[in-house]
């Protein structure tokens, strides 16, 4: 695949032998396709596809010699080509188990840099030092950010040196949820697992008492056991609301004491878990930042970190790509058993799995979901796909984990985050506006026109891939060492902007709500 093409390139093929090229920019009806000697029918939009040779109706398209959809119509040299004449078809991937593993590099344990960060009382590396307050159930969620709202004011944490501040993360569900159900299990997971969470390094748990998620049978299903740095708090016990706030406010400020006395240290980048998020993805997100991400990743790997891939319907027809490097049967059936399921619960819906790509992917050139799939992949990389699990799980494995989750991807950065995350890598072409705390978030953009017009929220550009000015390689070392600057206490934009309390959103598959 060629990233970077000669300055007077206008249509990016991937490679050699793919049927359609990719528009640098704006092309105008009856300009020349440079390098190719084929000439635009129509005006092509910046990104989107056009047809490099005539291509029958009911011919496979490809990218990256990846097929993609087939043509619903006759399509001639120099057309567009999108919705409107390219369809869906189902996954046309080959399911073949562990024929492309490669050789794990691992760096001896000298050379593995260091990023530095929180080292826990279990042994977990924080990247921040927060102090959370979190819900059973939505109808404690004003007290939770009344609490939380009393320590927004710098001067609030004036004495408590070292605390990246006090954050609310509250949610929708609670009640209408079935005891020993799916969807209990996934939200108490989920909450337990932002209890555990490293990035933490004291909890405050809000209930109101007569929820079907009672906090004493969340503490007894995640094992979390009440102590200085893992309060709860019932309203309805202590008296209401206003009765409710001014105690949270005290557990906080004493948690805030002691987590003041936490220091950052050297810790070994094996330590690192990153979340994998791509949202607001453009044409050129399989060029550029997904292929960039992948590269960090596998640096990663080489140091013994973990990398989480999820998003479950956005693999789907490119799920060979990762099947190929499964260390084993068993983690490769369990990736195809996910995508069975997700075949079956869209089934209903009206396009299916291909009610994903959103309309903002498809302006921005994307088509099928299988052509979506197949630059979402690309974030983890080359390396080894060494388990996969379930939504908010706590990965067992180093390497590559797939981790179950929607496509929205709040949910399933949230999944991400409670299964362990301490940093999340966030790939946008549209220019998805995220935050994800207690985990800081980086933002990578795909192509250099979005980044300008929005970079007081983008942390780096990938475009310059494309602009010529830097290789795949250096963009993955760039994005690799901006991973350790973070972790290290370097603020993120979505950081400096706010975000990362309303994204908390943990994923349901309930009858009732």
């Amino acid at each position: 695949m060629s990233t970077q093409p000669h300055s007077s390139a206008i249509a990016l093929q991937l490679r050699e032998g793919d049927e359609v090229a990719v528009a640098m920019r704006d092309i105008a009806a009856g300009e020349t396709l440079a390098p190719f000697p084929v000439v635009a029918r129509e005006p092509i939009p910046f990104g989107h596809k056009v047809s490099l040779d005539h291509i029958a109706q009911g011919a496979a398209l490809h990218r990256l010699g990846q097929p993609i959809g087939l043509a619903t119509v006759a399509i001639p040299a120099g057309a567009h080509v999108h919705t409107h004449n390219m369809g869906f078809e189902q996954s046309l991937a080959e399911r073949q188990i562990g024929t492309r593993l490669s050789n794990a590099v691992r760096l001896p344990a000298a050379q593995i840099p260091t990023f530095q960060g929180f080292r826990r009382a279990d042994g977990r590396a924080g990247t921040r030092n927060y102090v959370g307050i979190l819900t059973s159930v939505n109808c404690s969620s004003l007290v939770a950010r009344m609490i939380a709202d009393h320590f927004r004011a710098p001067a609030a944490l004036a004495d408590f040196a070292g605390v990246d501040g006090v954050v609310a993360l509250t949610h929708k569900s609670g009640c209408s949820v079935s005891e020993g159900g799916r969807s209990m299990g996934m939200l108490r997971r989920t909450l337990g697992g932002y209890a555990r969470h490293p990035n933490f390094c004291g909890i405050l748990l809000v209930g109101l008492g007569c929820e079907d998620n009672q906090i004493g049978a969340l503490m007894r299903d995640e094992r979390l056991e009440e102590g200085p740095l893992l309060r709860t708090l019932v309203m309805q016990d202590v008296g209401g609301t206003r009765s409710s706030v001014q105690a949270g406010i005290d557990a906080v400020r004493e948690m805030l004491a002691i987590a003041s006395q936490t220091r950052r240290e050297p810790i070994p980048a094996s330590e690192l878990v990153v979340g994998l998020q791509c949202g607001g993805s453009d044409s050129f997100s399989g060029i550029t930042a997904n292929p960039a991400l992948g590269v960090a990743v596998d640096r990663l790997v080489a140091c013994g970190g973990t990398a989480i891939l999820s998003e479950t319907p956005e693999i789907y027809g490119a799920e060979n790509l990762l099947l190929e490097r499964a260390v084993s049967r068993e983690v490769g059936e369990k990736l195809i058993g996910l995508l069975s399921w997700w075949e079956e619960h869209t089934r209903d819906e009206p396009a299916g799995l291909d009610n994903n790509p959103s309309p903002g992917n498809k302006a921005g050139g994307l088509t099928t979901i299988l052509e979506k799939s197949l630059g979402a992949v690309a974030k983890g990389g080359g390396t080894n796909l060494t388990d996969v699990i379930a939504y908010a799980d706590q990965p067992v494995t180093r390497g590559l984990v797939f981790m179950d989750s929607p496509g929205f991807d709040p949910i399933s950065a949230t999944g991400q985050v409670a299964g362990g995350a301490n940093l999340i890598c966030f790939t946008t072409g549209r220019g998805s506006c995220f935050g994800c705390r207690p985990a800081p978030s980086l933002k990578l953009a795909t192509n250099t026109p979005m980044f300008l017009r929005m970079e007081d929220d983008m942390d780096i550009n990938c475009g310059e891939i494309l602009d010529g000015s830097t290789s795949l390689d250096e963009m993955g070392e760039r994005i690799f060492r901006a991973m350790l600057a973070a972790a290290s206490g370097t603020p993120t934009r979505s950081e400096l902007l706010g975000y990362g309390e309303d994204e908390f959103s943990p994923w349901h598959v309930n009858a009732w709500l």
